[in-house]
C-alpha cells in the first residue's frame, strides 16, 4: 500500500504546495481523499492515470477541498473513461455534482456512483473498509479510517509436512485462509499456521481539532496523516479557526498508539515546516512532513 500526497497546502496554493489531496494505492484501485483545485495535474504528474478503478472521498465543502473534483470528471470523460466511479462526501454531495454537471454541460462517458457518508463503515469490500468520524470543524466534515483486513498467520511447513500435506497448491489453500480435504479429513488453516496478523490501519484527519472522538477512531494506526495547518505559536488561531497545530495532532498521534505521523495541510505563512516537525518530534518519536508527490510505502508491522 503506498501513499501519494498530491497536494499539501490549506486554503490558497503556493510555489511549492498544490491544494489538498491525498492519494492511497492499492494494488491497482485507487482510493482518493479530497481534490482541490489542480489535483488532476497533481494526478498526471504522479502518473496515477484516469482509468483505473477510483473511489474519491471528500472531507468537507470548504473549496481548497473539493473544488478540483469537477475537473477530475471531465478530464476522465475527455479520455473517454469507461469504468464507474465511487464518490463519497458530506450531506449534499449528491446536488453539488448533480448541478455542476449540467451547468457544466460536460458529457460523462462513465457512471458515477454518489454516496451521502454518515459515521461509520462508508466502504466495505473484501479485504479493507472506510471509516468515518465526524471531525470538529467550522462545516460538517469527516475524517476517514481506511483499515485492512486481519492476514492469515505465519505458515509453518513443518506443521503441513507432519500432516502428510504434500507441497503445492494445498499449502497455498491453506497460506490463503481455506480449509483443505486430504483424504478423508477436513484440515483446516489454524493446523498450519500462527495467530492471525493485522492489517494496515491509515487515519486521514480532514481539517479538524484534535479530540478524544477521534484519538479513538485513529487508535493503533499504522499512519496518522493530520492537519498542522499551524506552529505551536499560533495555538489561538488554530483553535480560533477550528483546525490543529503540529504539536497537537502530535499528542493525539501519541496518545492514539500512531506508528507514524505526518503533518499536512499547511498555512501559506510557512515556506519551510522544519519547525513545525521539530515540535511535533517532541512529543511523537517518528514525526514527519508532507510534500507534493512525497511517496509514502505503509509496511506491515510484522
Amino acid at each position: 500500500m503506498r501513499i501519494i500526497f498530491l497536494g499539501t497546502s490549506s486554503s490558497v496554493p503556493t510555489i511549492e504546495r498544490s491544494l489538498p489531496s491525498i492519494a492511497i494505492m492499492r494494488g491497482n484501485e485507487l482510493l482518493l481523499f479530497d481534490a482541490g483545485e489542480g489535483t488532476q495535474r497533481q494526478m498526471v504528474k504522479s502518473g496515477l492515470g484516469f482509468n483505473r478503478k477510483t473511489k474519491i472521498f471528500i472531507t468537507h465543502f470548504h473549496g481548497d477541498h473539493i473544488v478540483g473534483l469537477l475537473g477530475i470528471l471531465q478530464t476522465m470523460s475527455m479520455l473517454n473513461r469507461d469504468k464507474s466511479l465511487d464518490i463519497y462526501g458530506p450531506k449534499g454531495i449528491v446536488g453539488f455534482l448533480r448541478h455542476n454537471i449540467r451547468y457544466l454541460k460536460f458529457g460523462l462517458t462513465f457512471e458515477i456512483n454518489v454516496n451521502e457518508v454518515r459515521e461509520g463503515i462508508v466502504v466495505k469490500e473484501k479485504d479493507y473498509v472506510v471509516k468515518a468520524c465526524l471531525a470538529e470543524h467550522s462545516i460538517r466534515t469527516y475524517s476517514y479510517l481506511l483499515e485492512e483486513s486481519d492476514r492469515p498467520g505465519v505458515f509453518y511447513p513443518e506443521k503441513a509436512l507432519k500432516l502428510g500435506i504434500p507441497k503445492g497448491i494445498l499449502w497455498s489453500k491453506l497460506q490463503n485462509g481455506e480449509s483443505i480435504k486430504l483424504k478423508d479429513k477436513i484440515i483446516t488453516p489454524d493446523e498450519v499456521l500462527g495467530p492471525r496478523r493485522p492489517g494496515r490501519k491509515i487515519g486521514i484527519s480532514g481539517d479538524t481539532r484534535p479530540n478524544a472522538k477521534l484519538t479513538k477512531f485513529f487508535s493503533n494506526s499504522d499512519v496518522i496523516i493530520f492537519d498542522s495547518t499551524y506552529g505551536d505559536e499560533y495555538s489561538d488561531k488554530a483553535k480560533e479557526n477550528l483546525h490543529s497545530t503540529s504539536v497537537e495532532a502530535a499528542q493525539l498521534a501519541k496518545d492514539a498508539g500512531a506508528n507514524l505521523l505526518i503533518l499536512t495541510h499547511f498555512s501559506a505563512r510557512y515556506e519551510d515546516v522544519n519547525n513545525l516537525v521539530s515540535q511535533a518530534l517532541k512529543i511523537h518519536p517518528n514525526v514527519m512532513a508532507a510534500s507534493d508527490q512525497l511517496v509514502i510505502d505503509v509496511p506491515y508491522r510484522d
